[in-house]
């Protein structure tokens, strides 16, 4: 395969709101070209799984040098150089990106003096609340779909209660960067494709055939049909979906439950569409139970639900 359509193991973020996953290296490439203008002037690029202070970023102004900065664990190994040009950008952030030997021994770096990582006091919390809260964070990590920032709000938040407040935004972001560790280091002992890993080639099969498929949509089955109309483009036949309850179900051991029917609200359509998606189950390895019948959902069981941080 041409180096430059490969799939890099990275997430882009950019200032104006786009989050890229697993972009080819040429995808990359015309990201860092493209940046300069008001309100897209910069672009943050992690390795997947995403790791506590560990990432690239560049920034630039249409007319001026591009700022170009790398972080390898803590603020006392920050760096920045600065470059004339894209190509050089592009050339450092793909090379860290495949994490290849002497990536970083292009651009001129200095290290900046970000001064001392900031002190977090430990969790003021009884031995019921911890556990509580560190089981909500780690069901969050079961599920697979979240992020670091999104895993450190759930930290902070679960426990309010009126004005009380317990566990502060910097006491969040270090329980759930340890425990997110904690689940990158249980994934190194994984083999090969794992079943969700499937299931998302599955889904993507069938969205190019003009289903619309989304994995861990909406809260409940209830906002799940009042929303996936409008994630289907002008052409979609029909849908499949299931809900963070069905996650849920799974990460216990329990099975997926997937929701499916056609745009056209017809019988016909939604067994139709019932039978594609088994068929595509089907072809990617995953046991299928459906007995044919539109009014009731498909069952994926048994199913080892092991999905991989991307964060």
């Amino acid at each position: 395969m041409c180096e430059s359509l490969r799939m890099l193991e990275i997430v882009v973020k950019t200032e104006n709101g786009e989050r890229h996953v697993r972009v080819p290296a040429e995808e990359l490439a015309g990201l860092v070209r493209r940046i300069g203008a008001e309100g897209d002037r910069y672009l943050v690029v992690q390795r997947i799984p995403d790791l506590p202070d560990v990432y690239t970023q560049v920034w630039h102004k249409t007319g001026g040098d591009y700022q170009l900065e790398h972080r390898d664990g803590g603020s006392d190994r920050h760096f920045q150089a600065m470059v004339d040009g894209p190509e050089a950008v592009i050339a450092a952030m793909t090379a860290w990106a495949r994490q290849e030997s002497g990536w970083d021994t292009g651009p001129a770096w200095t290290l900046l003096d970000m001064g001392p990582d900031p002190e977090v006091p430990p969790l003021d919390l009884d031995e019921e609340e911890r556990e509580e809260l560190e089981s909500c964070v780690r069901a969050e990590l079961l599920r697979g779909y979240t992020t670091r920032a999104r895993l450190a709000e759930t930290a902070e938040y679960h426990l309010v209660s009126g004005d009380r407040r317990p566990v502060s935004r910097a006491q969040a972001q270090a329980l759930a960067d340890r425990m997110w560790r904690e689940r990158v280091a249980e994934q190194t002992a994984w083999q090969g494709e794992t079943q969700p890993e499937q299931l998302t080639r599955a889904f993507a099969a069938l969205e190019e055939a003009g289903i619309t498929a989304r994995e861990d949509f909406t809260c409940c089955r209830s906002c799940g049909q009042a929303e996936i109309g409008a994630e289907g483009g002008p052409d979609a036949r029909g849908f499949v979906y299931f809900h963070t309850q069905c996650t849920d179900s799974a990460a216990a051991g329990h099975g997926l439950m997937l929701l499916y029917g056609g745009f056209d609200g017809s019988t016909g359509t939604t067994a139709a569409i019932g039978h594609e998606v088994v068929a595509a189950l089907e072809a990617v390895g995953l046991p299928a139970q459906w007995d044919g019948d539109p009014d009731r959902a498909i069952s994926v069981t048994p199913l080892d639900w092991r999905r991989r941080l991307v964060g």
